[in-house]
């Protein structure tokens, strides 16, 4: 993995050829920098595909609708960080919102596993990878260097690793998006937070691995403590030194490994 620095907020960014973010000015425990909102176009200043418009914040927003004729908004997936300011833009633009779940649609359809859109002189192939939440999208530019890219939402980071949004996420869902991921070989990886990412393939490799090695880590908890041990107690032992502000999400993520190891004995 190779990482850059992350620019401030209110910047618009290059990332790949077909490629540019503006980075939200929404740090924190979650949303690491912020959140990007990417500007998908054939051409700088030319018709453009907004991906996440982020939270609502009306100079982010405006900022993102002066970068071109906006003709296409997509979502990643439903949490707020990426879709608060979806409806505003919508109206500051015109343009449809597409997102795998109808209540992050504007005047536009959901989206379908597999659909390629073509948009901004981009063609972007929709490809369903539940596991973060059960309405997460990845995005794939197969024309935009090289290796294509692939706009993975929170489904992998920059840097970190990903929660489950348990129950709505699972880790069985995740590990299979995760495998149809690695399948597309060596593309840039361009994430909703932290640096942009080289070799895909590589990337889920190691977010595997880390997978793997959290799971012996509490089949060994359970081991001590018993197999019907609590999410408190397996996050207790398994994430004593995450800080408060992300015990939650720990938690979450441990309620999804223990479903993945129980259902699968």
């Amino acid at each position: 993995m190779s990482e850059s620095a992350q620019p401030a907020p209110g910047r618009i960014v290059s990332s790949t050829p077909l490629a540019r973010y503006r980075l939200a000015d929404n740090p924190g425990p979650m949303s690491l920098d912020g959140t990007k909102s990417y500007i998908l176009a054939a051409a700088e200043g030319g018709p453009c595909v907004i991906v996440d418009p982020g939270p609502a914040d009306e100079e982010h927003l405006g900022a993102l609708a002066s970068a071109g004729k906006v003709e296409l908004v997509l979502i990643t997936h439903r949490h707020p960080d990426h879709t608060e300011g979806a409806k505003r833009f919508h109206q500051l633009t015109g343009a449809p919102v597409r997102a795998a779940d109808p209540a992050f649609c504007f005047g536009g359809a959901p989206l379908q596993d597999g659909e390629v859109i073509s948009a901004g002189g981009v063609e972007i192939q929709v490809l369903a990878t539940p596991g973060h939440t059960s309405d997460s999208v990845c995005f794939l530019l197969r024309a935009d260097g090289p290796n294509g890219s692939v706009l993975t939402g929170d489904t992998i980071l920059g840097r970190g690793t990903t929660v489950l949004d348990y129950p709505d996420g699972t880790l069985q869902d995740f590990m299979e998006s995760l495998d149809k991921l690695g399948r597309l070989g060596p593309a840039t990886v361009l994430p909703a937070h932290g640096p942009d990412l080289e070799n895909l393939e590589s990337v889920v490799l190691t977010y595997r691995d880390h997978r793997d090695e959290r799971l012996a880590q509490i089949r060994g908890v359970l081991g001590l403590l018993g197999e019907d041990a609590t999410v408190e107690q397996v996050a207790n032992a398994v994430y004593a030194d995450v800080p408060a502000s992300v015990r939650a999400a720990a938690e979450l993520s441990v309620a999804a490994q223990l479903e993945y190891l129980r259902v699968r004995g």
